[in-house]
């Protein structure tokens, strides 16, 4: 029995505690629980707007398409380009590969702009940016001069990347089309240099060499 009386002391005397504690700090526990909604909603806020975001430039791009399939390039081009320019990087880098694959975009100063927009403005994954500078190499190796080429490609020659032989391969073929064969000679004993390549790598690099050679 005086056990049992002294438990519903204490349990009381924790009660009062709980409830003096709350009433001391009422602004500070109302306060920490409100941040903690607000916090709830704004992250399902973002995650439904993006979710919503996405949608709409699948549905755009899926729209673009449609056009390119019906010969209707310049309503294409102009949905791609519209959302290259928005604030996503799935669906732009998507458009932009499009617009370079179906060669939407003839004006030169426009294309190296967006290839700009796209590797300055856009956060993509280091294989994609990557991608887009091999690309941007390509066009720009019919008309810049040894040392832009060579600044443009310089991320990927000097890194691990997947697109490391392709950049030797495309500055071998550049120099070989230059017929200076010993720049040439050079990138191609690179890859041939390089471990762990797919076998047609080498198979380039070697047939370069002998057709080098021959001449």
């Amino acid at each position: 029995m005086d056990q049992e009386i002294t438990n519903n002391q204490n349990n009381l005397s924790f009660k009062e505690k709980a409830i003096r504690y709350y009433n001391n700090n009422k602004i500070l526990i109302l306060s920490f629980f409100s941040i903690i909604f607000i916090i709830i909603i704004s992250v399902s806020f973002y995650i439904s707007n993006k979710e919503k975001k996405k949608l709409y430039f699948s549905d755009k791009y899926v729209e673009a398409k449609i056009y390119l399939d019906n010969n209707e390039n310049k309503k294409a081009t102009e949905i791609l380009r519209n959302i290259i320019l928005e604030d996503e990087n799935t669906y732009a880098a998507l458009s932009f590969f499009l617009i370079l694959e179906e060669n939407l975009i003839n004006d030169e100063k426009e294309l190296l702009r967006l290839f700009n927009l796209m590797l300055k403005d856009k956060k993509f994954e280091d294989e994609i940016k990557n991608l887009i500078i091999f690309k941007k190499a390509i066009y720009e190796s019919n008309f810049v001069s040894e040392s832009e080429l060579l600044e443009t490609l310089k991320p990927l020659i000097n890194s691990g990347t997947i697109w490391k032989p392709h950049a030797l391969l495309l500055l071998g073929d550049y120099f070989g089309y230059k017929k200076e064969n010993l720049k040439a000679q050079q990138f191609y004993l690179q890859i041939l240099s390089t471990k762990n390549l797919q076998k047609e790598f080498y198979d380039m690099a070697n047939l370069r060499l002998s057709l080098i050679s021959d001449e």
